[in-house]
């Protein structure tokens, strides 16, 4: 959710004062990309991942706080509400076998993570969307004790000036539609981040490749078909998150009034274009200043840290969002792509990464890029056409028409990924490892989403209620995701249902 802040509490001179300081902080940005001051020409990539924390029964277990303070790690860290952290790891390039180092780094995060837990009774599970979250969860004493998430909170709720509203219709006829007085259900998503630093030159490229593979990469790696009980889309993430943090009442949304998450407008020709159609376009809801002089910290040869700019930057939710940062007395740009929900296991997120990152390498590298032979409109319906039906969705491609997921990855994308990832260095190892659960997954047309569905279709079949097969269906997935077998080889629970 972003970084820090000091205060909630602002008066109402402030959001002048802090809407100039973000313009000041667009311009001396526009003068850094002309500068060329920006850190290392080697493709450096990194991950963050968000957790549920769940009791012994598969619900959600109020305990981030302390798993945190168990552990002492300053790279663990609460994410919006209690039964929730998040977790990252050391950026790296993608030579040799550093994705097959990435896993391990991961399961390793997990076990410690999971050790830590289980003095309390719980456990960690990387998951879209809890499926036995409630309502009832989401009140009362819900959220994470920070003042950045209580501003949060009530800047949306300020500029809503009504309840939430979520109305989601699901694939198979489910429909979920409530009121809500918070933005609390925005917490019941999880997802799995993937980094990129790029230089000025190359941030145009990357972005464009990450939104033109957005529909594929969401479909394979789906992982949040439910939510409070209802079997919704696919990956179900994406309209809750879009809905729970929407700070246009009807009347703005009728108008036409782009939501805070979205997918954008437009292709991009460099990074300035998405920072400027943040200023633009969305009001300021964390109008925090600074002390910061960002003309003096350029003209003096430092980098200045833009913190209005960057904070405003981190209330615009894109599904691939433009990042500027410091570290080591440099500037750097990261696309943070948004688009992948946490899970099922270990190997699944690397293997989505893999197939992510040579995936936009290649496409990134065309002579003739692939969004010059595809529109942004048709990327935006492929991306949420993906989320949606999955497998079921047919998606637009240039020079094969509408495609399946499965068929499009098969037929075409696996060997693009490939060859980006050879490029990068990536070892024969890992590229024939994490590119053959993505092909296996596609050939079985499986994902934690269809995983999760057939799962809750066997155990209602053998006469369980839907509350009942969602919280069995969670305490399966909790248990084969801790064994880290890829989810394709997961078994669907016909014997253990009838067991119990």
């Amino acid at each position: 959710m972003g970084r820090n802040i000091a205060s909630a509490d602002w008066d109402y001179s402030q959001p002048q004062r802090y809407r100039e300081k973000v313009r000041l902080d667009l311009d001396v940005l526009e003068r850094l990309l002309e500068s060329g001051r920006f850190a290392g020409q080697s493709l450096m990539t990194g991950v963050e991942l968000e957790l549920e924390i769940i009791d012994a029964e598969g619900g959600p277990s109020f305990s981030n706080a302390a798993i945190i303070d168990l552990l002492g790690d300053p790279g663990v860290v609460p994410e919006l509400a209690r039964f929730n952290l998040e977790v990252s790891t050391e950026p790296r390039t993608l030579a040799g076998d550093a994705l097959l180092r990435l896993q391990a780094d991961l399961e390793h995060a997990l076990a410690r993570l999971n050790d830590a837990a289980a003095t309390l009774g719980a456990s960690v599970m990387p998951i879209g969307i809890l499926p036995t979250l409630r309502p009832g969860h989401l009140r009362g004493d819900w959220m994470t004790a920070s003042a950045r998430f209580r501003a949060l909170n009530d800047a949306v709720m300020r500029a809503r000036g009504e309840d939430v509203t979520l109305d989601i219709s699901g694939t198979t006829g489910e429909w979920l539609r409530l009121g809500w007085p918070s933005i609390a259900p925005e917490a019941a998503c999880t997802s799995f981040q993937l980094h990129t630093q790029v230089t000025p030159g190359d941030f145009a490229r990357v972005w464009n490749a990450s939104q033109a593979l957005a529909g594929v990469q969401v479909a394979l790696g789906a992982n949040s078909p439910f939510f409070f009980g209802k079997a919704l889309w696919h990956e179900s993430r994406v309209p809750v998150f879009t809905q729970a943090v929407d700070t246009r009442p009807a009347e703005l949304a009728n108008q036409g009034v782009r939501p805070r998450v979205n997918f954008g407008d437009n292709w991009i020709t460099s990074i300035f274009d998405l920072f400027e159609d943040n200023v633009r376009h969305f009001p300021a809801l964390l109008p925090e200043l600074s002390d910061e002089d960002p003309v003096a910290e350029f003209e003096a040869g430092r980098s200045p840290g833009l913190p209005e700019l960057t904070l405003h930057n981190g209330t615009v939710y894109r599904w691939n969002r433009p990042i500027y940062d410091t570290g080591d007395g440099d500037p750097h740009l990261r696309v943070e792509n948004r688009v992948l929900p946490a899970g099922p296991t270990a190997a699944d997120m690397v293997a989505n990464a893999a197939f992510f990152f040579g995936a936009v390498r290649f496409f990134a590298t065309e002579t003739r890029p692939i969004w010059s032979r595809m529109s942004f409109s048709a990327a935006e319906d492929n991306f949420f056409s993906g989320a949606r039906s999955g497998y079921d969705a047919r998606l637009y491609w240039p020079g094969t028409g509408r495609i399946s997921p499965d068929d499009l990855v098969l037929k075409h994308l696996l060997s693009i990924a490939e060859a980006g990832l050879r490029d990068l260095g990536a070892s024969e190892k890992a590229r024939s490892t994490y590119l053959g659960i993505i092909e296996a997954r596609a050939l079985a047309r499986t994902s934690g989403a269809a995983w999760q569905i057939d799962c809750v279709q066997a155990l209602e079949s053998g006469g369980l209620t839907r509350e009942q097969a969602l919280a069995t269906m969670t305490r399966l997935y909790s248990a084969h995701s801790r064994r880290g077998t890829p989810v394709h080889m997961w078994p669907l629970p016909v014997l253990e249902a009838a067991d119990r």
